[in-house]
C-alpha cells in the first residue's frame, strides 16, 4: 500500500493482516511492540458522531502519516510471508512478490503518528491520566506522557498522587527525559504496576515537584484491563529491586 517514512517517536498503527516489512537505516533501534487482538482506534471521547476528530483533541487528521509512494514490485520466485497464529510462526510461500498491488480502496490501511505532535492537556491541579491517552481498543489504553506544564494553581504538587488501579495492569515504558514522579528510572526501562496494588511517586520526588513548571519527561503507557502474564524472559531481565523503590 506504499511506504511510510518513520522515525524516532513515531507509533506505527498496522492492521492484522496486512502483509509488511520495515527497514531500518541503522543498527541503533529499540522498539516497544504491541499486539492487540481488536483494531486500535483514536479514542471515542476525541471524536464526533462522524467520526472526526474534535478541536479540543489532543492530535488531528493532519498529523497522521499515511502511506505514499506505492511501487508495485512485478517478479515472479520465491516469497518467505512469515504469518503469526496462535502464538505461533508460520511461513508460507508466494509465487509472485506480495507488492504488486497498483492501487487500493478503502480505509483499511497501516498509519504513524509521532508522539511529538500529541499535545498535553493541563489544568490548574493534577490532571488523571487519561488525559494522556492517544489509542484504545475493548482491551487496553496506550497513553503519551510529553513534555508539558506542570499544574499552575500556585498551592498545587505536580507530582501524581498514590493510587490502585483497579481496572487495569499498568506498563510504563520510559523513553527519554527526567522522570518526575520515579527514582534511578533511565532510558529503556519498562515497570509493570498490577491492578490493586497502591503506588505513586517515589519517595522524595513530591517534595522535588513543588515549585517545578514543566516536565520534559517522553513515556509511552499501557494499561490491559485483563492481567498480563509475565514471561520468563521478562524475569530473566528483572531488576529484582523495583518493588523496593517506596522504601526510603
Amino acid at each position: 500500500m506504499g511506504e511510510i517514512p518513520f522515525e524516532y517517536g513515531d507509533y506505527l498503527i498496522i492492521p492484522r493482516g496486512m502483509i509488511y516489512q520495515i527497514h531500518f537505516e541503522t543498527t541503533e533501534n529499540r522498539i516497544l511492540y504491541l499486539e492487540s487482538y481488536q483494531p486500535i482506534y483514536t479514542p471515542k471521547r476525541y471524536k464526533n458522531s462522524h467520526g472526526q476528530l474534535l478541536e479540543h483533541s489532543p492530535f488531528c487528521e493532519r498529523d497522521f502519516k499515511l502511506p505514499q509512494n506505492l511501487h508495485p514490485v512485478d517478479e515472479k520466485g520465491d516469497f518467505l510471508i512469515k504469518v503469526k497464529k496462535q502464538n505461533e510462526i508460520f511461513e508460507i510461500i508466494y509465487a509472485t512478490h506480495p507488492f504488486d498491488v497498483v492501487g487500493w480502496d478503502g480505509y483499511n490501511y497501516p498509519w504513524g503518528f509521532s508522539i511529538f505532535n500529541f499535545e498535553p492537556i493541563v489544568g490548574r491541579v493534577h490532571m488523571p491520566p487519561p488525559i494522556h491517552q492517544t489509542f484504545e481498543t475493548s482491551a487496553l489504553v496506550v497513553c503519551s506522557f510529553v513534555p508539558r506544564l506542570y499544574d499552575f494553581h500556585p498551592q498545587a504538587i505536580p507530582a501524581p498522587y498514590n493510587h490502585s488501579n483497579i481496572d487495569s495492569d499498568e506498563v510504563l515504558y520510559y523513553v527519554d527525559g527526567d522522570f518526575m514522579s520515579r527514582n534511578n528510572i533511565q532510558q529503556g526501562h519498562i515497570t509493570l504496576h498490577p491492578k490493586g496494588i497502591p503506588h505513586g511517586p517515589a519517595p522524595g520526588a513530591m517534595e522535588r515537584s513543588i515549585g517545578q513548571k514543566e516536565t520534559k519527561e517522553l513515556a509511552v503507557m499501557i494499561d490491559t484491563f485483563r492481567p498480563l502474564m509475565i514471561t520468563e524472559y521478562a524475569l530473566a531481565i528483572e531488576d529484582g529491586k523495583y518493588y523496593k523503590s517506596w522504601v526510603e
